[in-house]
């Protein structure tokens, strides 16, 4: 065995320069089915694609051929906590903290520079999708036998199943009562798995998606502050190997073995000093006796393990001891593991940021079959897969006519080498060609989403038995030879030849030239012809400006003097942003970018310049006559503030749909959230405006969205003073938001966080620095706090930014004897007001539950009963009554939610009458 650990992969803190880079956690690792690349998925919101010939190959390596870095992929606006490639090796899956799952798929367009920074793509990768409908993270996705379902599951407790060939949604599991943190396919395709922090394992049947069985026996004592709980199916269907669980009431830890069709679990992996994360096995099955035939008595599996003690163990069910136990091989927990196709490569990645890798030689992986050994295996258990869509395939039906007899043999001959077999691995053509071709446009500035009606009818499909296809038609990185001429950037034109029709590309040309788009009514004259539409801008090249500040303070634009005031005791409460030559802001999910340049010499003939970029096409611009401080944009809005105390906000056509906003000081702080805009002037006034729902349609559809309901636009609020938050001379906001509900959200550099309540008329308090010096619930002391869980919920993300936590100065203070219940109880009082406020119903629910637990423990009966005739409500309800009832909170039923809290309780004197006081109460 090879061990190696390349220092070279790592996804870094793009805020530091190379040479003092931060290595962030790497949430997740997962190799190409060809072995020639591997995923990873960090703290930095990015998706990094590696060769792995290097990591292989000192030789390699220390030659620069093929180039370590693949691809850099940038979508997501919360840390990647997983990436899964396709079994066909044609998509790659990855889900976020900004709770979308995105489908990745080659784009021979998009390689060159990477926005924002010195990378370089050596190949390019475009979002072929978004999947949203998961309410909070995406912990982790799990493609089916032949790509025929996607899973998804995340800290919303929810389990959705999409469909491998259309990516459309198709059902939502969720009988799961805590995060769900794990999920993986049955080989033979019959059931599917997930592992959740409610200390259970379910097993849900294909077939109709209904709950086969729940596993809970090796769960009960669990921690449940785990990142992950992933789990692992065997390549021979007879078990599952699940991470976190203990024996002796929570005191070894253990991975559990569940046995098929009696899903019960009485094998355990035993020998980790600490909890574990995850397990993978491997995807070949092993024989005992290479002699003998294939049946169920001679076949066993091997299954890899990471945990928190930094170890890896490696182990063969035959054996009840471990083959390989490496000890203390990272510097924190183990976040991933995967294995190579060929079964002789395990990749390992660690929230320290680096990644090992255990490369075996054939003879130590004993017994190893091949993968046609498998296939014939599964089919004992004489399961029928669903039917794939009509007209759907995961190859390219081009790419298959196109292979020459020759090649089909050649591929077969070198892949029976390899694996003892004849199977096939699908992977994605994309090659040069030197035929005279029209250059492909990208489309990426449009994201087909899950939640609209577009289908991808790009792609074609055959199940994984039917794939003849060749080995090497996906370019190994070592096939593309790589130079960087001076004058190459990103948006060059790369003649391609493609083998696979790529989704959101139009190949088709109208009198021999690329299209952008498809043709709209509007494009074409009344004999049908086609004529080119026109942008304002579209006819320039977009160059890169290098930002930096502009160092004087009195820029002069149409005559007027604009005076910027630094921090004076005479200026504004709240400092001024710098002022930049360049700004600018990308939307979510596309590559569409709004950008201001300011320029750094005085006069009308040096205006501001904005312009609204899709890719290397300008899709409009504007000139203003002020320098721009801020800019936003949303899927529905852009908006530009300037130093003269003005605000512009235009449509994604470059449309000013709204008048321009006087506000009469520059905006010290803009925030944007969908339709929502706040900003916070330096003289310390609040707005905040929103537009009714604009449809997410297609951009070449937005005008008229825009026109329809922009025209509604109207304030949450009058304009709010912050200046009583700014208490002290000393005291200054260090960060602003705002909720999709138009709620501020304040931070102060007193350890304040403030919303506004608009019921109220009145600033008040969501949380502060105060409840860490004795609340049990404050997410540093809590044992299952969000935090630790890995869940980013609003009222979580406020708290986590307080500065300033417990250490053990504070612990040592001489208390008052009920001062822990007392901070406790009004810290989860707090917590109920502002999940209210901030409409969270997760987290109000969690807090709940929490508080009525804590009154419960401290047998405060009159706080518990005052608690159950809130949420019970009255007897009677009579209609137009005004007695400010309401059945709901936060959109959940109180008497829903008045359940949840009684089943929780244990027999406590607190509660033993509650249920007696509603009987009396009903009489």
């Amino acid at each position: 065995m090879h061990f190696t650990k390349p220092s070279w992969v790592m996804h870094k803190d793009s805020a530091k320069s190379d040479a003092n880079a931060k290595r962030l956690s790497i949430f997740s690792v997962h190799v190409h089915p060809d072995g020639s690349r591997i995923a990873t998925g960090g703290l930095d919101a990015k998706i990094r694609i590696w060769s792995t010939k290097p990591i292989l190959h000192p030789a390699s390596e220390a030659s620069g051929k093929p180039p370590k870095s693949l691809c850099t992929l940038t979508m997501h606006t919360g840390p990647v906590l997983v990436v899964r490639w396709a079994h066909s090796g044609r998509w790659l899956a990855s889900g976020s903290d900004d709770e979308i799952v995105m489908i990745w798929d080659l784009d021979p367009n998009a390689r060159g520079k990477v926005w924002g920074s010195d990378e370089i793509n050596v190949e390019g990768w475009k979002p072929l999708k978004r999947l949203p409908g998961h309410e909070s993270d995406v912990t982790d996705v799990a493609w089916a036998p032949g790509d025929r379902y996607l899973a998804s599951v995340g800290l919303d407790s929810q389990v959705l199943i999409w469909c491998g060939y259309t990516l459309e949604r198709l059902r939502k599991l969720d009988q799961h009562q805590g995060f769900v943190k794990g999920v993986c396919w049955d080989p033979v395709g019959e059931f599917l798995a997930t592992q959740s922090d409610d200390r259970s394992v379910k097993i849900w049947r294909t077939t109709d998606w209904c709950l086969e069985a729940e596993v809970t026996k090796p769960f009960e004592d669990s921690p449940g502050s785990t990142f992950f709980r992933r789990l692992s199916w065997s390549p021979d269907g007879a078990h599952i190997t699940a991470s976190n669980a203990t024996n002796n009431k929570g005191f070894v830890f253990i991975a559990a073995v569940i046995t098929r069709n009696s899903w019960t679990s009485e094998i355990s992996l035993v020998g980790h000093e600490n909890t574990v994360e995850v397990a993978a096995y491997n995807p070949h099955i092993f024989l005992r006796n290479m002699s003998e035939k294939v049946s169920t008595s001679n076949i066993c599996s091997v299954v890899a393990l990471g945990a928190d003690d930094r170890s890896v163990s490696i182990w063969q069910t035959k054996s009840a001891r471990p083959l390989i136990v490496a000890k203390e091989v990272f510097e924190r927990q183990i976040m991933d593991l995967s294995w190579s196709w060929d079964g002789l490569t395990l990749y390992a990645a660690s929230s320290d940021g680096t990644i090992a890798v255990f490369n075996f030689d054939p003879e130590e992986m004993e017994g190893i079959a091949p993968h046609s050994v498998q296939e014939q295996y599964l089919t004992k258990f004489g399961f029928t897969p669903a039917p794939v869509p009509e007209g759907y395939s995961h190859i390219s039906t081009k790419g298959i006519s196109q292979l020459s007899s020759s090649q089909q043999h050649s591929t077969s001959s070198d892949f029976s080498q390899v694996y003892g077999g004849g199977e096939r691995i699908n992977v994605l053509v994309a090659k040069r060609s030197n035929k005279k071709r029209a250059n492909v446009t990208t489309k990426s500035s449009i994201i087909p989403s899950a939640s609209t009606s577009t289908t991808v009818n790009g792609v074609t499909a055959t199940p994984i038995s039917k794939r003849k296809h060749s080995l090497n038609s996906f370019p190994s990185p070592s096939e593309q030879p790589f130079t960087e001429p001076d004058s190459w950037s990103r948006h060059e034109d790369v003649s391609m030849d493609l083998d696979v029709p790529i989704d959101s590309l139009d190949t088709a040309a109208i009198d021999g030239r690329p299209g952008k788009r498809k043709a709209s009514v509007l494009d074409l004259l009344d004999d049908g012809k086609q004529v080119k539409a026109r942008t304002l801008g579209g006819d320039r090249v977009r160059d890169h400006v290098v930002a930096k500040e502009i160092t004087h303070h009195a820029v002069t634009r149409s005559g007027m003097e604009v005076t910027v005031a630094r921090g004076g005791q005479e200026g504004p409460i709240l400092p001024l942003p710098p002022l930049l030559t360049v700004l600018n802001t990308r939307v979510e999910g596309s590559d569409e970018v709004l950008e201001a340049r300011n320029s750094e010499t005085d006069g009308v003939q040096n205006p501001t310049e904005v312009m609204f970029t899709d890719g290397r096409q300008t899709r409009w611009l504007d000139y203003l006559p002020t320098p721009a401080v801020s800019v936003k944009a949303t899927p529905a809005f852009c908006a530009v503030a300037m130093m003269d105390g003005s605000v512009n906000i235009y449509s994604h056509t470059g449309r000013r749909f709204m008048p321009s906003l006087a506000l009469g000081s520059p905006a010290a702080f803009m925030e944007v959230t969908r339709y929502v805009l706040m900003i916070i002037t330096t003289t310390g006034q609040l707005y905040s405006w929103y537009g009714n729902q604009i449809s997410e349609a297609p951009h070449q559809l937005i005008l008229h969205t825009l026109v329809r309901d922009i025209k509604k636009q109207s304030s949450f609020f009058p304009p709010l003073s912050v200046a009583p938050l700014l208490s002290s001379p000393n005291h200054t906001i260090t960060a602003a938001s705002v909720r999709t509900n138009g709620t501020p959200i304040i931070n102060c550099s007193n350890g304040v966080v403030y919303s506004y309540d608009s019921a109220l008329l009145t600033w008040v308090k969501l949380s502060e620095r105060w409840w860490s010096e004795g609340s049990d619930a404050w997410q540093n002391r809590s044992r299952n706090s969000a935090t630790q869980s890995g869940n980013r919920g609003i009222m979580s993300s406020v708290e986590s930014s307080i500065s300033g936590t417990l250490d053990d100065i504070i612990s040592e203070k001489p208390r008052p004897t009920w001062w822990n219940t007392a901070l406790t109880l009004g810290h989860l009082e707090t917590r109920l007001n502002a999940t209210k406020l901030l409409e969270s119903p997760n987290e109000y629910k969690q807090a709940l539950l929490l508080y009525a637990k804590k009154i419960a423990d401290e047998n405060f009966r009159g706080k518990a009963e005052e608690l159950i005739k809130e949420l019970y409500g009255p007897i009677y309800h009579r209609p137009g009554r005004e007695d400010n009832c309401t059945s709901t909170v936060v959109g959940l039923p109180k008497r829903d939610l008045l359940k949840d809290v009684l089943s929780k309780q244990d027999a406590d004197q607190a509660w033993d009458g509650l249920a007696r006081y509603i009987e009396e109460s009903i009489e």
